[in-house]
C-alpha cells in the first residue's frame, strides 16, 4: 500500500509503498478513504523542538480519518466488515487510575495514533476496535474526518455553559474556527475572534463571529472592552499557545468568568497569577483530547443535526500524494482545514 511515512530524524516525510499491516484478535483492518492534516502532522513534518523529543520513526503519521472495515480481528465485536468509522487518536490502555476513574484523555499509558501507532496517511489502517467511532451515515466523509479535532473544539467550549455569554476565541486555525461556529450553535451572545491571519479571521466571520480583531492592527483589550461596556468577556478560549495572546485574554476575562485552554505552548508561560487569576477568581480548564467517548456523541450530533456546518473550514482537497502541497499551505496559513483524498 502506499502511504506518508516519517522515515529520518529530520525534516520531510517521505510517499512511499509499505506492506499493508496485519491484524490480531481484537483488531480491525480499515481502508482509509479520507483523512485530514492537523498541526501535529506539521510538526512533525517540520521536525520541531516537539517532534524531535516525542516522535521516533519511521512512522506512518496522521491521525484524523474516515474509511470502511475491511477485514475483522476473531474476537472483535463492535463492527462488523462494511462499517464505516472514525476513530479516537488515544489509544487508551482501560487499566489505569485514570481510565478506571472517567478521564480516559488522560490515560497514563496511552498511546497517539500517527505519533506512537502508524496512522491515518495510508490506504490502509489497523486500530483495536474499543477506539472505533462508527459515523452517521448523515455525515459526509469530509465532516467525518475533522470529528477529532471538532471533538476538541467541543471540550473547551462546554467545559461551563456559553448560552447567552460573551466569549473571546484566541487563535483562528480549524479548532478555533470549529470552536466559532460552536460557540454560536450554543447562543453566545457575542464571539469575538482574535487571530494575525487575515485569511482565517474571514472564514471566522463565516462560522459566526461577530467582531474579528488582527492583534497586529488593532489593541485586543481596547476592542474586547469596548465591546462588552468594559466588563470584560464571560468566557475565553485559547487555542493560539501564544504567551502573548494568553496574557490578553487573562486581562480582558470578566471576574469572576472562566478560560479554557487547548493551545500548546512551545516555552513556559509567564502570567501574574495574582493580578489575573487569583485575585479575578477565575476558573482555568486544561483541555486535551476529548472525552471518550461522550464528547464523540456531542460532535455528531452538532454535525448529523446540522447545528455546526463545517463547509467554509474545510477550504483544500489534495490527493494523499501531494500531503506536501497541504503541509506547506498549513505553515503558510493560507487555509483553513485541508483533506486527503486518499
Amino acid at each position: 500500500m502506499k502511504a506518508v511515512v516519517k522515515t529520518k530524524h529530520a525534516k520531510g516525510m517521505e510517499y512511499k509503498e509499505v506492506p499493508v499491516p496485519k491484524i490480531g484478535l481484537r483488531d480491525v483492518l480499515i481502508k482509509v478513504n479520507v483523512a485530514s492534516i492537523c498541526g501535529t502532522d506539521v510538526h512533525i513534518f517540520d521536525w520541531t523542538r516537539w517532534a524531535q523529543h516525542r516522535f521516533t520513526p519511521p512512522r506512518i503519521t496522521g491521525h484524523e480519518f474516515v474509511g470502511n472495515v475491511v477485514k475483522i480481528g476473531e474476537e472483535v465485536t463492535r463492527v462488523k466488515v462494511g462499517d464505516r468509522v472514525s476513530a479516537e487518536s488515544h489509544l487508551t490502555c482501560g487499566d489505569c487510575y485514570q481510565c478506571n476513574n472517567g478521564y480516559s484523555e488522560v490515560c497514563r499509558n496511552f498511546k497517539l495514533l500517527g505519533v506512537d501507532h502508524d496512522g491515518t496517511f495510508a490506504e490502509f489502517l489497523v486500530l483495536p476496535e474499543h477506539v472505533l467511532w462508527k459515523n452517521d451515515q448523515k455525515i459526509p466523509d469530509e465532516w467525518a474526518t475533522i470529528q477529532e479535532p471538532f471533538g476538541n473544539a467541543v471540550d473547551t467550549v462546554l467545559a461551563e455553559d456559553v448560552a447567552a455569554k460573551t466569549v473571546l476565541i484566541l487563535g483562528a486555525g480549524p479548532i478555533g474556527l470549529f470552536t466559532t461556529g460552536i460557540a454560536k450553535a450554543c447562543g453566545a451572545s457575542l464571539i469575538v475572534v482574535s487571530d494575525p491571519n487575515n485569511y482565517r479571521l474571514a472564514i471566522s466571520k463565516k462560522m459566526g463571529a461577530h467582531i474579528a480583531i488582527n492583534p497586529r492592527r488593532q489593541d485586543v483589550t481596547h476592542v474586547v472592552m469596548e465591546a462588552t461596556k468594559n466588563n470584560g468577556v464571560d468566557v475565553v478560549l485559547e487555542f493560539s499557545g501564544n504567551n502573548q495572546a494568553l496574557n490578553q485574554g487573562l486581562r480582558t476575562i470578566t471576574p469572576g468568568g472562566r478560560i479554557s485552554i487547548l493551545g500548546i505552548y512551545e516555552r513556559r508561560v509567564n502570567i501574574d497569577l495574582n493580578k489575573d487569576v487569583i485575585f479575578k477568581k477565575i476558573r482555568i480548564y486544561g483541555i486535551t483530547g476529548r472525552k471518550i467517548f461522550s464528547t464523540w456523541y456531542k460532535t455528531s450530533r452538532f454535525l448529523s443535526a446540522g447545528l455546526v456546518d463545517p463547509t467554509p473550514v474545510i477550504t483544500h482537497r489534495f490527493p494523499l500524494k501531494d500531503y506536501e502541497k497541504g503541509m506547506k499551505l498549513m505553515k503558510d496559513g493560507k487555509c483553513g482545514k485541508v483533506i486527503l483524498n486518499v
